[in-house]
């Protein structure tokens, strides 16, 4: 349904623009209403008929799902507004704060069915387990299985982490019907009741999906760490300009799906045209901005290739610092030689796993250059890794 569809109302034209992407998320932001709708209408009644705290449960839940999906809707309408005066970087970032007002709607609706259900617990009554309510049960699976895969489909085609943790919330909803159905069966053919159970078993799959959505949204919004394939992708496109020698200090600032900004440091021959130099990383930049969509912003630092010393030693020390952190490494290493002492000047890059202080850290580094030669001085700068 989803794929005849987009055929009739998306025209792609080859591209996955902003404007296809909205409207993809909205197409099955605008589907999921309708059937989750369906889904509660056919389970309230259900759960109405049968008496089944466990049914109407889940029929709440498909209702917080179309609220859900609702919101979702609102936050791709909002995402794709222009950038303007007062957000430069346009409106991407709502489509995490709508997940994050769908996840505390979903954790507020699962705390109420648990507790609904605990009533249940203590005080039982008899369910109907009638032909008609497992008959609806069975389309429910089969229709959130549906919503599961295409919702996974086209989140993995337009890179939306909202429709994906969609699609992991439909199949937590399939998981919690397929509960209530077992609950019936177990009913019809023992004679236990086991719906209130049942019912408290569907509030914890809500709670754990609401949980995990907001978890999901969350992160984007407090500034997460780059995917590894986008980090190597930026990498290999620097990398591939023979005029660069290393990249280091990468920062990948996401202001929404498609919206993003990078900033990196990219060394040069110090030796080299700075015209030509700066030529070449405006081409980089470019290149960035032409295929991975994303604005660029990229540091040019000079590296002494003729000085074979300062890479001795730079090499050796680089090696000594491992035994402080296997992870550390340096970069703009540099020397400046006097009658008395030698200044070595340099940035120590430290992982945020490490558990000592930047103080710590630089007293420790400082002695490691004193091991290499005690007329050496330190200037050390502390770094953080913003990539993994």
């Amino acid at each position: 349904m989803i794929s005849l569809l987009s055929k009739i109302f998306i025209k792609e034209e080859g591209r996955m623009t902003k404007q296809v992407r909205k409207a993809y998320g909205s197409l099955c932001s605008i589907v999921g209403i309708c059937l989750n709708v369906l889904l509660f209408g056919i389970k309230y009644f259900a759960g109405s008929v049968s008496g089944s705290i466990a049914i109407t449960a889940d029929a709440f839940n498909n209702l917080s799902d179309a609220g859900s999906s609702f919101i979702t809707l609102i936050g791709f309408w909002y995402a794709g507004k222009k950038p303007d005066l007062e957000h430069p970087f346009g409106h991407g970032r709502f489509e995490y704060v709508s997940g994050f007002v769908v996840s505390i709607a979903i954790l507020f609706m699962g705390a109420e069915l648990a507790k609904s259900s605990v009533e249940k617990i203590i005080h039982p009554e008899d369910i109907d387990t009638g032909n008609l309510a497992m008959a609806i049960l069975v389309i429910s699976i089969v229709i959130k299985i549906y919503m599961a895969f295409y919702n996974k489909k086209i989140g993995k085609k337009i890179g939306s982490a909202a429709m994906e943790a969609t699609s992991l919330d439909s199949l937590s909803d399939t998981i919690a019907t397929t509960v209530v159905l077992f609950s019936m069966l177990v009913m019809r053919f023992t004679g236990i009741n086991i719906d209130g159970i049942c019912g408290v078993l569907v509030a914890i799959f809500i709670l754990y999906a609401g949980y995990s959505a907001a978890k999901d949204t969350i992160s984007p919004l407090l500034g997460k760490v780059p995917e590894p394939e986008l980090v190597e992708q930026i990498e290999q496109i620097v990398m591939s300009h023979e005029e660069i020698l290393g990249t280091h200090d990468l920062i990948v600032h996401d202001y929404g799906p498609g919206r993003l900004m990078i900033s990196l440091h990219a060394e040069v021959p110090g030796n080299g045209d700075i015209f030509v130099l700066h030529d070449e990383i405006d081409l980089i930049e470019r290149e960035l901005k032409e295929k991975l969509g994303c604005e660029a912003v990229i540091h040019m630092d000079p590296i002494e290739l003729d000085n074979e010393l300062a890479k001795e030693i730079g090499k050796k020390l680089a090696e000594q610092l491992k035994e402080i952190e296997e992870t550390i490494t340096i970069h703009d290493f540099r020397m400046v030689s006097g009658p008395t002492h030698t200044t070595l000047i340099f940035d120590v890059v430290v992982p945020y796993s490490i558990k000592l202080t930047d103080e710590e850290v630089t007293e420790q580094v400082q002695a490691q250059v004193q091991k290499l030669d005690p007329s050496y001085i330190a200037v050390v700068n502390i770094d953080k890794a913003y990539v993994k």
